[in-house]
């Protein structure tokens, strides 16, 4: 992946009720991002704005929900257990599975553990001030979204961890593992509870985990397993579905407010765009996000290039060099988005060459098979 947090190791102790007596555990490593934590830097005034776009969101953006019944499931794309015919099913799958290489392995579990954390990202929007759910089932638009694309989202891990379970190509207790501590650490993507900010993250997310996905599919149908390239492709197309929806919010907030969006916009780009799974850890790796990262990044399932090639998709998405009536620190941020693609390229070259240095990792994933990164 295009950008990380450095990872340090640090003592947590927790106390645990163990046969009536209070238990000590510790745990000898937690991720820990280091910039400074800034939370709720988005004026109150500004929080109307997102309550008078309840409507416009009800008509503009839960159209791109898809009604359940009309959804696909996970099952529609896997072995049906209770056919006659799942067990060939399965040694099918199976002989498929086993024309994939490991480093594609690698991408591929690191891509659905990145999904099964989806319980942090729903809890991550429901920090967002102006925008979050106050009551778990609130029925006002913005609510209702995240809610709902956290239920179609939840369908890609499940997809996922199905389809390697039945591979039998991977050390499912490790992945499960991993899934675990994830989900226990949380992430940063330093959105400050500001929906202008977290709302121009995840539409940098979405496009990047499309480009990712269908990555994995073009592998897939190159290394023969047509099934699989199906189940990465309808991810992909998930998340494209996903995409629209949040940078037509953005189009909107520059609409409206151009200074502050573009402000926003600027801020996130300098601190970079961390992906969601910055923080995982298996239990024995503590640079585990930055291996996988340069495994997909050698293999070409999601480069720092792509990372330039989406803030470049999204600055003429939202036609950023055409928007007028800034202030002078608005048209500073203008100027450093819209210039910032070709620096970030140089980037991708130095990938490349730390690519060629042949350096490996094993990755317990894939019963600690040594990789090259």
């Amino acid at each position: 992946m295009a950008s990380f947090s450095r990872l340090h190791k640090v003592s947590l102790t927790t106390a645990l009720p163990a046969r009536g007596k209070e238990e000590k555990i510790k745990i000898h490593f937690q991720p820990h991002e280091d910039r400074e934590q800034v939370t709720h830097s988005m004026p109150l005034e500004k929080v109307e704005i997102f309550k008078s776009l309840e409507e416009w969101a009800e008509k503009n953006i839960l159209i791109h929900l898809n009604p359940v019944d009309k959804s696909w499931q996970p099952q529609d794309l896997l072995p049906d257990p209770s056919s006659e015919g799942f067990i060939e099913q399965l040694i099918e799958l199976r002989e498929r599975s086993h024309e994939l290489p490991d480093d594609y392995l690698v991408c591929l579990v690191g891509d659905m553990i990145t999904e099964e954390a989806l319980p942090t990202y729903q809890t991550q929007l429901n920090t967002v001030d102006g925008v979050r759910d106050e009551t778990g089932a609130s029925p006002t638009s913005w609510e209702t979204w995240t809610r709902m694309w956290t239920a179609e989202e939840n369908r890609h891990g499940d997809l996922l961890h199905k389809y390697l379970y039945l591979s039998g190509r991977v050390d499912m207790r490790q992945i499960e593992k991993t899934i675990q501590y994830l989900i226990g650490f949380g992430m940063c993507p330093g959105i400050e509870n500001s929906p202008y900010l977290g709302f121009l993250y995840v539409s940098f997310q979405e496009r990047a985990t499309f480009i990712s996905h269908g990555n994995t599919a073009r592998f897939a149908k190159g290394y023969g397993d047509l099934k699989l390239a199906q189940i990465c492709g309808t991810i992909a197309a998930d998340e494209k579905r996903h995409e629209t929806a949040y940078t037509e919010i953005v189009e909107k907030l520059f609409e409206i407010d151009p200074d502050t969006t573009m402000l926003a916009f600027e801020d996130m780009m300098r601190k970079k765009v961390v992906m969601p799974a910055h923080l995982m850890y298996d239990g024995q790796d503590g640079n585990l996000f930055n291996h996988f990262s340069s495994v997909a990044q050698r293999l070409g399932v999601y480069t720092a290039g792509d990372y330039a090639n989406v803030l470049e998709f999204l600055v003429e998405r939202w036609n950023v060099k055409k928007i007028g009536g800034l202030s002078g620190k608005g048209r500073q941020a203008q100027d450093y988005v819209c210039t910032l693609a070709p620096r970030l390229r140089k980037l991708d070259e130095q990938a490349q060459e730390r690519a060629k240095q042949g350096r490996t990792c094993s990755f317990s994933w894939i019963f600690n098979k040594e990789i090259v990164l």
